[in-house]
Parts: structure tokens; C-alpha cells; sequence
């Protein structure tokens, strides 16, 4: 069942899958599990190289043991605000961070953007995440680059190099812009494919067709985003090129 967690024989499936070489995905179908469970037990445990089976069950048997905070710790300060019962608030942002992990967003860049997303400001810095989310900043600073290279959330430079990490605004669209650019470098590259193979070949028609397809998609997309941004925003963001 997908809700039970790993046992001793699940771990030697990974091990046993990992030397034939099958990928997370693979492996995460074979044993009814998310790909994100399989990538955090192969991550925590040696990587896909040094992982072994009863090496892997002895630490999460020793971490399980490892007394844990208690929610109420966790709780963010503003919580409270406007009568909210701090505990549901807590617990939905621990489900919005699973849920962002299992679609597949890294842990720590899921973490760090649900607790963007339930604080009112929509904003916080460096210092309080470290606070907020109890882990080192370093790891903070590695996850926020990625998380802004993908558009998922802004930078606010303030004085003294404090940094502020935002998603207000329309910052939920920029994934989608970015798919939209992905979708039209990939229709030009198969129809230079195309033009390479022979359109009139079997390989090269199918690049052609793939290709037209991608930049239909993306310019609906495109024109979509840019009607329902305005819609629910009530702006006029920068039209996507």
C-alpha cells in the first residue's frame, strides 16, 4: 500500500533494482510508490551508488528514534492571525510541502515555498526562514536559486545584502511562461531536424509534425496566460514574446 512506509524487504528491492540499473521511476511503480519516496530513501541512505539495504533500514530505525519538535515549536508566529487555529495552519503547510514534493519540486524548495505561500506578506528573509524552517542557510540559499531560476519565487535585495524572498504578484505564472519558451525552442529544434532528415523522409516528417504541434500549443498557451493573468491579477504583465 502507498501509505505504509519502507520495510527491510522494500530496501533490498532498491538495493537489487539499483545494480540492474532501473530508475527511481521504475522502481517507485514496481513497489506502488511515489518516485519522490524512492529519490529521499536513495538520497538519504549513500545515493544510487553506496546504497545498501541494511545499512539503509538500520539508519531510518535509528532516526525514528531520534526524539522529534513538537508541532506546536514549528508553528510560525503569525499563524494566529485573524483566529486561525495555529495548528491546522501548521499542518497544512507540512501537506503543502508533501504535496509540492510529490509532483516532483525538491524537499527543501517545497518547504521553502509553502511557507511563503501561507504567510500573509507573501514574503520572508533569509534569517527567518532559517528560523521558520530549521535548516542551515546554506541550504536556503541552495534551494532558492533554483526555485527562482524555475520562476517560482522573487528576489527583494535589501540593504547590507539582507535578501527577501517573495511570491506575490503574479509569480505563479512564470513556470508556465517558462513553458511556453521551452515548447517553442523545442518546435525549432525539430523543424530544423526536419530540414536536416528531409521533410519527406519518415523521420523527417515526424520532427516536422512534433514541431508544428509545440509551437500550436504554445502559442494558445501563451495567449491563454496572458488573458487569465490579467483576469485574476488585474494587471498587465509583460506580454510573453
Amino acid at each position: 500500500m502507498p501509505g505504509r512506509r519502507l520495510g527491510h524487504e522494500d530496501r533490498h528491492r532498491i538495493a537489487r533494482w539499483l545494480l540492474e540499473g532501473r530508475t527511481y521511476t521504475e522502481i517507485a511503480r514496481r513497489l506502488n510508490r511515489s518516485t519522490s519516496t524512492i529519490t529521499r530513501e536513495v538520497a538519504r541512505n549513500g545515493g544510487p551508488r553506496h546504497y545498501q539495504a541494511d545499512h539503509a533500514h538500520r539508519l531510518t530505525r535509528l532516526r525514528a528514534r531520534r526524539p522529534k519538535p513538537t508541532p506546536q515549536a514549528a508553528v510560525p508566529a503569525d499563524s494566529a492571525a485573524y483566529g486561525r487555529d495555529p495548528r491546522a495552519v501548521f499542518a497544512f503547510e507540512e501537506r503543502l510541502a508533501e504535496v509540492a514534493t510529490d509532483t516532483g519540486s525538491p524537499h527543501t524548495v517545497s518547504r521553502i515555498l509553502a511557507a511563503l505561500f501561507i504567510t500573509d506578506s507573501g514574503s520572508l528573509t533569509t534569517a527567518e526562514l532559517v528560523q521558520r524552517l530549521r535548516i542551515s542557510p546554506a541550504s536556503i540559499s541552495t534551494a532558492v536559486k533554483l526555485a527562482e531560476h524555475q520562476g517560482l519565487l522573487g528576489r527583494v535585495h535589501g540593504p547590507r545584502g539582507k535578501q527577501t524572498y517573495t511570491v506575490e504578484g503574479d509569480i505563479g505564472r512564470r513556470p508556465l511562461m517558462a513553458n511556453v519558451r521551452s515548447n517553442e525552442l523545442l518546435a525549432e529544434i525539430c523543424h530544423q531536424g526536419a530540414e536536416v532528415l528531409g521533410r519527406s523522409t519518415p523521420a523527417g516528417a515526424r520532427l516536422d509534425k512534433m514541431g508544428t504541434f509545440l509551437s500550436l500549443i504554445s502559442q494558445d498557451l501563451a495567449i491563454s496566460l496572458q488573458r487569465r493573468a490579467d483576469e485574476v491579477f488585474g494587471e498587465h504583465p509583460e506580454s510573453i514574446p
